[in-house]
């Protein structure tokens, strides 16, 4: 009855400021975003369906997400081909390409441990940071490319990832790794060249034909999970998924959508809507966020919650506590709601939340911690 009479007074002060002011939009946010963000029930998590069998429910709960990122776009076989390869210390890199769908025949990184195999593998997941020349680049040093490729590389491994290709790190210890551009980025960008407000226009499009760009990543990550976990040189049973940033949204969705994962690590991208909705957030420049919403979800389950599906495989949650982009306070919260979950099915040591005392970074401390994460899990 409190909340009610509050948002009656909110919505009050809200109808007065609009008839004051002339303006209904601050921040590009709807002056009327907390009623909105009151409405959100999430009726689909875990612990409000109506649904109390944990395998049933994450049945459909995972019906409902891929039921939100429908259409799929069509699958048809890999088709590999290997374009050209690079021994390094230790393993050997493939620059190939493979049909992700029916729509798109992809290039990537695929590198391989020497040695007798099968072997453990990660799909590596790069991230957005609104720096689109470059993607499967970001995860793993590029060969045979132009010296500014190669130049744009190092520096964004030197500015995101301590100066260290994650990729490469992950394959030296012993995991056949694959990376690949996502829509709009690297070698699948535009042909008129890098533009950053041509994301929104790309977004918009796909919608206006009945298609997401989030959903479209998202699927083409399922595929590329499904392709590495049919190479030869994989055990299909150790299959890992792993990304920073926009990665770590797009990791831990895959680990939600398929069991083809086995195991997740995401890195600095966990938070609730109610953190995130604010005036002052950066998620409310929209433009970038294009690649991470998935239409008609958020009705259903918040940012937590979808995770959740993935329970109770192996997670691991790592977030900065100087992070600006994702409040801790939510962070915590979205913490806090998996925690619960993983330990309502006494899955709780599966599950890993922790903070560094770092911003939006990838440090070399942090991907060992994932190293050593996934060596307990997949090896």
């Amino acid at each position: 009855m409190k909340r009610t009479i509050c948002s009656f007074l909110f919505l009050g002060i809200t109808l007065i400021a609009f008839a004051q002011k002339g303006y209904e939009i601050q921040n590009d946010m709807p002056l009327f975003y907390r009623q909105l963000k009151e409405s959100l029930t999430y009726p689909m998590a875990w612990g409000n369906s109506s649904i109390k069998d944990f395998k049933e429910w994450r049945a459909e709960a995972r019906k409902t997400l891929l039921d939100c990122m429908q259409p799929a776009p069509p699958a048809i076989p890999f088709d590999m081909e290997v374009t050209a390869t690079e021994q390094r210390p230790g393993y050997t890199t493939k620059k190939i390409v493979f049909n992700v769908s029916g729509y798109s025949r992809v290039p990537a990184y695929l590198l391989v441990p020497e040695g007798e195999g099968p072997f453990p593998a990660v799909l590596l997941l790069h991230d957005h940071g609104a720096h689109f020349s470059i993607g499967k680049e970001k995860m793993v040093r590029p060969f045979g490319v132009e010296d500014s490729v190669l130049a744009d590389a190092d520096e964004w491994a030197e500015k995101c990832y301590d100066q260290q290709y994650v990729g490469d790190y992950l394959a030296a210890n012993g995991y056949v790794v694959l990376s690949v551009d996502a829509l709009f980025w690297g070698e699948r960008g535009r042909k008129e060249g890098v533009r950053y407000d041509s994301q929104q226009a790309l977004a918009a499009n796909l919608l206006q034909m009945g298609m997401s760009w989030g959903a479209l990543i998202a699927w083409d990550d399922i595929r590329s999970a499904e392709f590495l976990s049919e190479l030869p040189a994989v055990d299909k049973n150790k299959v890992g998924v792993m990304g920073f940033s926009m990665g770590a949204h797009r990791a831990w969705m895959v680990s939600a959508a398929t069991d083809v994962v086995k195991a997740g690590a995401a890195v600095c991208w966990m938070n609730t809507t109610d953190s995130l909705m604010t005036l002052t957030n950066n998620q409310n420049k929209g433009g970038s966020a294009y690649s991470m919403i998935i239409p008609g979800i958020r009705n259903r389950m918040d940012y937590p919650h979808v995770a959740s599906i993935a329970c109770p495989k192996p997670m691991l949650f790592i977030n900065g506590l100087r992070d600006k982009l994702f409040p801790v306070d939510g962070v915590k919260s979205a913490f806090s709601t998996m925690n619960d979950v993983w330990k309502s099915q006494s899955a709780e040591q599966e599950l890993t939340t922790k903070f560094y005392d770092l911003p939006h970074f990838c440090s070399k401390e942090i991907q060992a911690d994932v190293l050593e994460f996934f060596n307990k899990k997949l090896k």
